[in-house]
């Protein structure tokens, strides 16, 4: 019964960046704030996929782990809809510019990296292809760790100025990791 109101609220945050651009309500930059909206969205999204895990153990609560699918497919939903923005909107679909942007803008080349490495993960979350893959599947999906620090360390190389937010989700981040790295050395001892 949660499910259906779990994706409503993850489609919400779209719904509403929507609702701002047609409103003409995003500043001076509507289309930077589209762009930068969605990356945002994704990266919290990624990192509540790898919360639900540690929640789970804590509150005890199996639904948790049932949703983790869906938050992880959000996650990917909406980094494409960044990658798409930045193709549409800031590039014009310009091959030739977004091959250069690649090659010569650092914060790019990670963030095509973490679509690119994103992209299995997503195209393998059914259950007949967990199936299909058995461990590989466990092994692939372990992806979403450098994943995860890849679009943390393009959130910070994408800001100027101001790296308050890309440090509280690095600190998130190496939390939920450290949490999971003391389990493992907890669970080798015994």
């Amino acid at each position: 019964m949660i499910k259906p109101f779990v994706f409503l609220l993850l489609l919400l945050p779209a719904l509403l960046l929507a609702g701002a651009f047609w409103n003409q309500t995003l500043g001076a930059n509507p289309l930077e704030a589209v762009i930068r909206n969605l990356g945002d969205w994704a990266l919290r999204l990624l990192l509540l996929t790898l919360a639900l895990s540690p929640l789970r153990r804590l509150t005890h609560w199996g639904q948790l782990l049932r949703l983790r699918r869906m938050v992880g497919l959000f996650a990917y939903f909406y980094a494409v809809l960044h990658l798409m923005g930045y193709l549409w909107f800031d590039q014009f679909f310009d091959w030739g510019e977004i091959g250069y942007d690649i090659l010569e803008r650092p914060f790019i080349t990670i963030g095509m990296l973490c679509i690119v490495l994103l992209t299995p993960l997503a195209l393998t979350s059914t259950n007949a292809m967990m199936r299909r893959m058995g461990k590989q599947w466990k092994r692939l999906h372990f992806l979403v760790y450098p994943i995860a620090i890849f679009a943390i360390v393009h959130f910070f190389w994408m800001v100027k100025l101001d790296v308050s937010e890309p440090t509280l989700y690095a600190i998130i981040l190496a939390v939920l990791l450290g949490e999971r790295l003391l389990r493992f050395v907890l669970k080798n001892k015994r």
